[in-house]
């Protein structure tokens, strides 16, 4: 009688199973190592959130799919324990992942709600790709979006809570008004921002009314404390020159005679290094104040010219025709407006007293 061998496919299935979901491991954690960044704005558990449940909803994570165990995937991104565990644990409330004891945390399959769920996040998939290619087009990174982000989520909640009023103090009102439509983004539906200038309030100018919070330029932060009423907290912000800014410097002709005109004195200094910051290509630069007697004819010389914001009514019509002339225009920097501006707002709109050393 021929003798029965044994049946050995069930442990080369089983290893090819475990292969495979090796393989998909490796795919998942290689994924999550090149996408989650540290120094973006946003804590990394909110990203390892996000990146899983888009994972799920874009159906690169399928049902069935065994997510690394909480110590593995803590291990191999170089997080806390805590924060990967917190994470699954609120993956599970949504249903999006489930626990088998003894068998670990898999992708749960999808029930009739969470389809409907998924769809509309692929639509908005799609939509911040286009956002974040046209943010690189315009020299934005990928913080200065997730700023945007965080700011919105921020200004989502603040709905909720006790509009604030906020003054912001600059040395045009023109530009001044530019900035403050800036830090607009980062506030509540319902708070409000009025502006003034350092020579109206020198003027005797009314401080404005009502006043939660004052805004103004770090370096002249004392100066306005002299003005605003007692009791209300004077923020300085620090300012990075505009996107728009830094793209016309990059693009000078290396060629280009250069004239910068300041309005400034204490300025004057700094503004040949912040052109040069951004076109170091460029050979000749020279800078003048606007009311050097020598200027018109350095600016007969200058093939183009950058001014100090708040020259246009005065430079412009100065200019020889079909000169090329730009503003150096400043905006409010993201990063100060998240770590300076918003933690005191949060502290107002709780009712607790603002801490002079958080500013």
């Amino acid at each position: 009688m021929t003798p029965v061998l044994p049946l050995e496919k069930a442990e080369p299935d089983n290893n090819r199973t475990n292969s495979l979901e090796r393989a998909q491991n490796d795919r998942f954690l290689s994924s999550l190592t090149g996408t989650l960044d540290k120094s973006l704005p946003v804590p990394v558990g909110t990203q390892l959130f996000g990146l899983i449940q888009f994972g799920i909803a874009l159906g690169e994570l399928p049902a069935g799919f065994r997510l690394p165990s909480v110590r593995d995937l803590a291990s191999h991104l170089g997080i806390a324990p805590m924060t990967v565990s917190t994470v699954y644990a609120d993956l599970r409330k949504l249903g999006l992942i489930e626990a088998r004891p003894g068998s670990g945390t898999f992708v749960a399959a999808l029930v009739k709600e969470d389809r409907g769920r998924v769809s509309a996040m692929r639509k908005l998939q799609k939509k911040l790709d286009s956002v974040f290619t046209e943010a690189e087009a315009m020299g934005l990174s990928a913080a200065d979006v997730a700023s945007l982000i965080s700011a919105r989520m921020a200004r989502g909640k603040a709905v909720q809570e006790r509009p604030l009023s906020l003054v912001m103090i600059g040395n045009f009102i023109e530009t001044t008004s530019v900035y403050a439509e800036r830090v607009t983004a980062y506030l509540g539906l319902a708070d409000t921002i009025s502006v003034t200038t350092f020579t109206a309030l020198q003027q005797g100018a009314r401080f404005p009314h009502p006043a939660d919070i004052c805004i103004t330029h770090a370096n002249r932060r004392g100066e306005v404390e002299a003005f605003a009423p007692h009791g209300v907290p004077v923020v300085g912000l620090s300012y990075i020159p505009s996107e728009e800014t830094r793209a016309r410097l990059a693009s000078l002709d290396p060629e280009a005679h250069v004239c910068v005109v300041s309005v400034f004195a204490e300025f004057m200094a700094l503004m040949k290094p912040g052109v040069l910051r951004f076109a170091p290509h460029v050979a000749e630069i020279d800078v003048r104040m606007i009311d050097d007697p020598a200027l018109d004819q350095v600016l007969n010389w200058a093939d183009v010219v950058i001014y100090a914001s708040g020259l246009e009514s005065e430079l412009l019509p100065r200019l020889p025709d079909g000169r090329e002339a730009f503003e150096y225009r400043h905006v409010p920097d993201p990063h100060s407006i998240r770590t300076v501006l918003l933690p005191v707002l949060e502290r107002l709109r709780a009712g607790m007293p603002y801490l002079e050393e958080s500013l």
